[in-house]
């Protein structure tokens, strides 16, 4: 095998333990993420989203797309929160902290101050033992493949595999608040998602606006 070969391959072997480790994020859409989408359908309030290194920029992800899909949300990084940033939190909010090893001190910290402050937490996670995961609410956990993350270090496909039950979350919300495709698209009206706004409403039909 020649070392072009040897780089397609494993380049491949990425993109497969990628897609695996997402494929079984179905296994975590049980009774736990039940409770977490009826917590967030509930809030009255606004929605938190924290998380540290590659978690963080996943929860900055996540923060946006529920804010989209209709779920009032945004993004604080656990470092601005324990710099006074926590003093945002309200009774009637809830904060959901991506973590997948749970042992973040930061984020631990965060979250254990926001829990006195807001309704409710959510954790996402692979580790339902962890020490954040045990001052949560509500968890869903994360079952992953043994080779999910290059070098079972550098958070790949579990950031992936966190991301999609985000966005299976998204979809729930918005489906069960009855945030209709018009409303989103009025709420989006700039990029490509706007310029094709009536095309997209014209494929969609009447019963699905």
């Amino acid at each position: 095998m020649t070392v072009n070969n040897e780089l397609l391959e494993r380049a491949r072997d990425v993109v497969r333990a990628d897609a695996a480790a997402v494929l079984a994020a179905v296994d975590g859409i049980d009774e736990s993420f039940l409770a977490v989408a009826e917590a967030l359908i509930a809030c009255q309030g606004k929605v938190l989203v924290t998380g540290s290194g590659t978690s963080g920029a996943v929860a900055s992800r996540a923060a946006h797309l529920l804010s989209v899909g209709g779920t009032p949300a945004f993004h604080l990084p656990p470092a601005d929160g324990l710099h006074g940033g926590l003093g945002v939190l309200r009774p009637e909010d809830m904060v959901v902290a991506l973590s997948k090893g749970g042992s973040s001190a930061e984020l631990n910290e965060f979250c254990q101050r926001a829990r006195t402050l807001c309704g409710k937490l959510i954790v996402i996670t692979a580790a339902p033992d962890s020490a954040l995961a045990r001052m949560a609410d509500h968890v869903i956990t994360l079952t992953l493949p043994i080779n999910a993350d290059l070098g079972a270090v550098v958070a790949t496909g579990s950031s992936l595999a966190m991301a999609a039950v985000i966005d299976a979350l998204v979809e729930v919300g918005r489906t069960a608040r009855g945030y209709s495709w018009e409303r989103l698209l009025f709420t989006h009206p700039s990029g490509a998602v706007g310029r094709d706004a009536a095309d997209s409403l014209t494929r969609l039909g009447p019963t699905e606006r």
